[in-house]
């Protein structure tokens, strides 16, 4: 039996239709305030309808101790995809609590209960940054910089609890997937970027970075998970693009005028600070921040 974290989200919708998809036995974490739309339109999606109704779901939260302690009876693996995804400044605690201090507790009941095997869904970002190349492999070592975002830092720290349970006695095995897109809630995380683009963005940043399809990163956790591989990290990065080729992609598909305004150092310095000071006056997150 595998307890699975986070079911609700992007990666984890995508886990638990895998794991419905090969017969494996599993148990979905979900808070109560959770909706399950956007797990079951992906399930839909995929012509899975079925599959989704079959799902037994466990009410509960990461921090909720007892809630853990309850899911992950009788279960020899976990699959840990919960996790808070933000660059605002004002969620710094949030990450925190969740990303962190929930991996934590999560490591520490899965070795309490029994458990055998830990898959996490860590992030390309807490391998930090490589400013020599740019390239980011699994060798690479986090360190600090001025730049680093609370979320890079929050996924570093949780992959630390990981580590540490690893040596404490459980079989662990990492994920670090570049930025994942893939069919979702375009309101959330890295898949907003097709919102913004469907809505008519205009403009493009240089620069590039690595982009990944939800359902390898998926494919690749479950895959590890069920083989004796253990205690190592694996980067999932489907291919390197430019912000422009990219966004130029997704415009394309979309029958829509591609972003053709390409934004400054300058002007981005300009528009972070501006979008700060707007989303302070209407009481809303911002759009863009310095983190972003």
């Amino acid at each position: 039996m595998i307890f699975v974290t986070g079911g609700t989200g992007l990666v984890g919708s995508h886990i638990l239709l895998e794991l419905s998809q090969k017969g494996e036995q599993f148990k979905a974490l979900k808070r109560d305030s959770s909706s399950l739309s956007i797990c079951e339109n992906i399930f839909k999606h995929y012509n899975s309808e079925d599959l989704f109704e079959k799902i037994n779901w466990v009410v509960g939260d990461v921090n909720d101790i007892p809630s853990l302690e309850s899911g992950m009876q009788n279960c020899e693996q976990v699959l840990h995809c919960a996790a808070v995804v933000s660059f605002q400044p004002s969620d710094a605690e949030l990450l925190k609590k969740v990303n962190i201090e929930g991996t934590a507790n999560v490591m520490n009941v899965a070795l309490s209960s029994g458990v055998k095997k830990v898959g996490f869904v860590s992030s390309i970002a807490a391998l930090g940054r490589n400013s020599t190349e740019g390239i980011v492999d699994e060798e690479c070592h986090f360190k600090h910089t001025k730049l680093d975002s609370n979320y890079a830092l929050s996924k570093y720290y949780a992959e630390q609890e990981v580590w540490r349970a690893g040596k404490e006695g459980l079989d662990v095995v990492i994920v670090n997937p570049s930025v994942i897109l893939g069919p979702g809630d375009w309101n959330k995380g890295s898949s907003q970027i097709f919102q913004k683009i469907h809505s008519g963005l205009k403009f493009y940043t240089p620069g590039s970075t690595g982009y990944v399809d939800v359902v390898d990163v998926a494919n690749s956790l479950v895959a590890l998970l069920l083989s004796d591989v253990k205690n190592e990290r694996f980067i999932v990065n489907g291919a390197n693009l430019k912000y422009r080729d990219c966004f130029d992609r997704i415009a394309v598909a979309f029958n829509i005028p591609k972003a053709t305004i390409k934004v400054t150092p300058l002007l981005k310095e300009i528009a972070w600070r501006i979008e700060s000071v707007r989303s302070y006056i209407l009481g809303s997150k911002a759009l863009l921040t310095r983190e972003t």
